[in-house]
């Protein structure tokens, strides 16, 4: 394997718990390459820093010409710089970059302006304005936690949660493409929150806060993470997860170096670590870092139809292993109803296909799922005309966003009542928004390339889904191209708890084999996959949206 190159313009710290000493270990941990590029010197011990001198320029322009020689960047991290004369070399050198035609190199600003112990400054007036001027309106990420924030901003410290997304707002407005106001070193509430304002994905992503002394370098720690994982192809939203999973995990095993504050550990293997799977909420409230508990969800094949009729042989078969039964009922196939009409013609094929599953013997009734068509469901639940616990209710994430607060205090209510949820996900940060709304199940997809619907994200296969179902709070359900036995049964060994199949099952001209063949051939598949010896879960998932590094 290759490793990504990533620069870190940054101090040496010499007690060695921040800096450029804990970007090396958070480099080392995520398998990039990281070349040190010193930026300013500090003389500090565990206690506190007595002393910061910035780099003569031309020492620092001759440290980035050595390294634009023979190892180009994919990323570009800067910790403490010190002076405007720092961040004007810097400034060349991306400019250089950016004429040059080569890939465009990304910035990561940590922006490092005064010390977390006893909150001396390491910035003035000028440099601050260099850093508005030169590096935002470049940055594709600012990591900046409150008081650093609000130093850039010229503002006062975010006094409460409700004020945070305004300042990174404000921050994106003066030219940064995202933007991650952290929230570990504030001490308000039992989970650690940062918020995100990324051109993906917006909200508050949380973990249980750890009671832990040793949280030196955990700015560094956070800001490299990110940096490196935007350098193996991960997108900015992405690379932030994996960011909170690796200095959570740096900070569980944080050790004692001197008298005071000792730094903070890197795990390697965090992000194959499911307590540190972060939650990511949908707007500017704020969520736990622990999931609610979920309601149960049943293992086998996941067959999704787009009518109520298709449903019929499948339920005709009575197949155990048939444990979901989704209706996908698209408003392009009913074009020439009315709004009216096209909700009652849902609400009819609802009804028949749970009237059709209603006599079935307990461990033949598949659940039956509806897609969209929340509003509907939710009504009918409220009339009293479905039962919540006979039904199942699966999102989009788009569908998630568009239901509003209001929308999902609602749809939360009704969980609670019995009515299931699934949801869509596609990338990491879907995957912890899912995993925020107590849902039964996540789908993770699509695991093959996929004609059924129009979509940006690469193939997740085996890997990833192998990676979701190890990683997720919640059962996952492997969806997107499955179209033989053999993608049944390799999903059934990675550990998913279900397959799901829709042109697999699908009624095609011509074709002569019967829906219930189908089935059990699939069916048997299954269950050979069940029985196969599982593969162990990757040590890191792979990007699915946007460049991919293998």
């Amino acid at each position: 394997m290759t490793h990504p190159i990533v620069w870190s313009v940054a101090g040496n710290d010499s007690g060695g718990g921040a800096g450029l000493s804990a970007d090396a270990r958070a480099a080392e941990g995520c398998a990039v390459h990281l070349c040190p590029v010193v930026a300013s010197i500090t003389a500090q011990n565990s206690l506190g820093v007595q002393c910061v001198v910035p780099v003569a320029p031309e020492v620092l322009g001759a440290q980035l010409a050595a390294l634009a020689d023979d190892l180009r960047p994919a990323v570009i991290k800067t910790g403490l710089i010190g002076s405007v004369d720092g961040v004007a070399v810097l400034a060349r050198w991306l400019r250089r970059f950016d004429a040059d035609g080569g890939t465009r190199v990304r910035l990561v600003i940590d922006p490092v302006l005064g010390a977390s112990a006893g909150g001396a400054a390491f910035a003035d007036a000028a440099l601050i304005d260099a850093y508005r001027t030169h590096l935002l309106p470049r940055a594709d990420l600012v990591t900046p936690n409150r008081r650093e924030a609000a130093r850039l901003l010229g503002v006062p410290e975010a006094a409460t949660l409700a004020e945070v997304p305004a300042q990174a707002a404000a921050l994106r407005a003066l030219g940064a493409a995202a933007v991650c106001i952290t929230g570990g070193d504030s001490v308000d509430g039992a989970d650690a929150l940062d918020w995100l304002d990324t051109p993906h994905a917006r909200g508050w992503l949380a973990l249980p806060r750890l009671d832990v002394r040793h949280t030196h370098g955990t700015g560094c720690t956070f800001a490299t993470t990110a940096a490196a994982a935007m350098a193996r192809g991960f997108v900015t939203a992405d690379a932030l997860v994996l960011a909170k999973m690796a200095t959570t995990a740096g900070l569980a095993i944080g050790h004692a170096a001197g008298q005071g504050v000792g730094p903070v550990g890197f795990d390697a293997g965090f992000a194959s670590e499911a307590r540190w799977l972060p939650r990511l909420g949908c707007d500017e409230t704020p969520v736990s870092g622990t999931s609610g508990a979920a309601l149960p969800w049943p293992s086998g094949l996941y067959a999704i139809v787009d009518a109520a009729a298709q449903a019929e042989p499948l339920l005709a078969a009575a197949e155990p292993l048939l444990c979901a039964l989704q209706l996908r009922i698209k408003r392009v196939a009913h074009a020439v109803l009315d709004d009216r009409a096209f909700a009652a013609e849902v609400c009819a094929q609802i009804d028949w296909t749970l009237a059709r599953a209603a006599p079935l013997p307990a461990e033949a009734r598949p659940v039956i799922v509806v897609n969209d068509h929340h509003a509907l469901v939710l009504d009918a639940i409220d009339a009293g005309t479905i039962d919540p616990a006979d039904i199942a209710l699966h999102l989009g994430q788009e569908d998630v966003l568009a239901l509003g607060a209001d929308g999902r205090a609602r749809l939360a209510a009704v969980q609670a009542r019995g009515l299931r949820l699934g949801v869509s996900s596609h990338s990491l940060w879907e995957l912890c928004r899912a995993a925020a709304l107590a849902p039964s199940y996540v789908a993770c997809g699509p695991v093959w390339a996929t004609t059924t619907k129009d979509m940006p994200w690469h193939p997740q296969g085996l890997h990833n889904l192998r990676w979701w179902a190890a990683m997720a709070p919640v059962p996952v359900v492997g969806i997107g191209g499955l179209l033989v036995t053999a993608q049944v049964e390799a999903v059934a060994g990675s550990g998913a708890a279900c397959a799901c199949l829709v042109r697999a099952l699908a009624t095609r001209p011509g074709e002569s084999e019967p829906v219930a063949e189908r089935l059990a051939a699939a069916v048997a598949a299954w269950r050979c996959g069940v029985a196969a010896v599982k593969q162990s879960a990757p040590d890191w998932p792979r990007p699915s949206l946007g460049p991919s590094i293998a």
